[in-house]
């Protein structure tokens, strides 16, 4: 990047000087030799007003003439001041021995017409700049010429030399150029980070390519609170709830007033899975300020249907539920294979059939009184696992023997009923678990009526205190320590979601009894 600004800036900086050097060759360099023209002529013109001169042209005397224009060549640095007569003779002259000869070199012509003129011609000292000017008595009648010259070799030196610091003007012009057009490359590429232009490009395009692929909603505002980025998604879920128009360049409160997005902007405060209305749509939705250098310069958001969070979490809460159901049953009947294989060793074949027959039978029992009551097999399966991580801990865990459950007409029903059943369960584990009695238990009861389902979960545990039982729904809360207190704050969303109703029964101590009442479409009602 360095190397690329350098070139372009120092291309920019040789171009303006190229024209610069154009315009001292073709209008600079040429004052040069006008200015000698004019010095010349104003040395002739000195030299024709002096009455020394005009004198001794009318007296024929050039003594005097002699003398005085030598000084008078010295002290310009010219190569000659010659004094002619009206017949070309000079009167003066470098060299006195052509003193009264003929000039020579011609050019006084217009002169001798009582005109100035400028010529350039060779002479008995070379080729020279010559300026003529008519010389006048105190009468006004012409009495002769004054030609004053310079040397052409000097005149060309003199421009050469002019020439040369043109150029080496130039020439530093186009070194501090460079030097400059480097270190501002460098500071550019330091205020990029680093990058080459070819990267900041490909960047730019992945960072849009990922944005507009993202399967959240992104909006982005300016320091003015003004939308700069709005990706796919996000116009689509707005679309949907009836958000249109153009995004891009408005104020965020006046395409989404419900966002307040403008506040993050303000205060810098993060807001993380906040629950958003937008016309019937649920969307959850993350808020956090844009800082460069510790300021402020923006606000973006990120936020996704609440309804695709929900049926993901179902399942994977689903899939943790089958997972520790076959951990708590392969664990439950590794122990049993490890007792079989021990009285094997032991050779004790009649106790091994009597442990066998009663494990077999007690299994049935187990599986038969489940699947008699519970007719949805999903549900089933999730309860025999709860049975076997019950026992493990030494919970008997009891399911009513009037309970009923038919088989439900979605699948989004029994993971919600999975996810309510599972953490009322989990917590009457827990509250169990810390107890040294040796009568613990939980007792699991589904009575279903009319379109109606109710779930009842007892345990004989402490019971929950009354102080505490208006804040056992809040997420986060717990007294089990940190990162705790979700169970029941997604039991209660999961009623709410159903349409139902969850409630903590009174009066019953020791222990705890949730129950929950739910609408629920059996497989026989799904097509009324």
């Amino acid at each position: 990047m360095v190397t690329t600004i350098a070139i372009m800036v120092s291309a920019v900086v040789f171009s303006v000087l190229l024209v610069l050097y154009i315009i001292f060759i073709n209008h600079i360099l040429p004052q040069t030799r006008k200015a000698l023209e004019g010095k010349a002529l104003s040395i002739a013109h000195t030299v024709a007003l002096t009455p020394l001169v005009s004198k001794g042209l009318e007296e024929g005397v050039s003594k005097d003439i002699q003398a005085y224009t030598g000084k008078i060549a010295r002290r310009n640095d010219s190569l000659f001041v010659v004094v002619l007569d009206m017949k070309s003779i000079r009167y003066s002259h470098p060299d006195p021995a052509l003193i009264g000869k003929p000039f020579v070199g011609g050019g006084q012509e217009f002169a001798m017409q009582g005109e100035d003129s400028i010529s350039v011609g060779w002479g008995t000292m070379g080729k020279s700049l010559r300026a003529f000017v008519p010389v006048y008595n105190d009468k006004g009648h012409q009495v002769g010429v004054v030609v004053v010259g310079f040397s052409m070799k000097r005149v060309h030196d003199i421009i050469k030399k002019n020439e040369w610091t043109i150029i080496l003007i130039l020439l530093s012009g186009a070194l501090l150029g460079t030097l400059g057009a480097i270190v501002l490359g460098k500071k550019i590429k330091k205020m990029m980070f680093g990058m080459e232009p070819s990267e900041i490009s490909r960047l730019l395009e992945e960072r849009s390519a990922m944005l507009q692929s993202a399967r959240e909603g992104i909006i982005a505002i300016d320091a003015e609170a003004r939308i700069t980025l709005i990706n796919v998604e996000a116009e689509r879920l707005l679309t949907a709830a009836g958000i249109t128009g153009k995004a891009l360049e408005s104020y965020i409160d006046d395409y989404w007033p419900a966002l307040r997005l403008d506040k993050v902007l303000k205060s810098g405060d993060v807001k993380l899975d906040e629950e958003i209305d937008l016309n019937g749509i649920s969307l959850l939705a993350n808020s956090l300020p844009i800082r460069v250098g510790g300021e402020i310069v923006g606000a973006i958001v990120t936020f996704r249907d609440m309804t695709e969070i929900t049926q993901l979490a179902a399942q994977l809460s689903g899939i943790s539920v089958y997972a520790d159901a076959l951990r708590a049953g392969a664990h439950e009947y590794m122990n049993k294979l490890h007792v079989i294989l021990g009285m094997t060793h032991m050779g004790m074949y009649d106790e091994l059939q009597q442990y066998i027959s009663g494990t077999v039978s007690n299994y049935q029992s187990e599986i038969g009184s489940i699947t008699r009551a519970i007719k949805d097999p999903v549900m089933a399966g999730f309860l025999l696992g709860k049975l076997s991580r019950a026992r493990e801990d030494g919970i008997n865990l009891v399911l009513e023997e009037d309970s009923y459950l038919p088989e439900s007409a979605q699948a989004e029903i029994t993971h919600e009923l999975i996810t309510i059943a599972g953490n009322l369960l989990d917590n009457a584990r827990d509250a169990l678990s810390d107890m040294t009695s040796e009568n613990k238990e939980i007792r699991l009861a589904f009575y279903y009526d009319e379109g109606r389902l109710i779930c009842i979960v007892r345990d004989n545990g402490p019971g929950i205190p009354e102080p505490l039982q208006e804040n056992i729904y809040t997420q986060g809360f717990s007294t089990k320590g940190e990162n705790r207190g979700m169970g029941l704050h997604l039991v209660r969303r999961s009623v709410n979601k159903l349409n139902g109703h969850l409630q903590l029964l009174p009066g019953h101590d020791p222990g705890t009894v949730f129950v929950v009442n739910v609408p629920y479409l059996t497989k026989g009602d799904e097509s009324r």
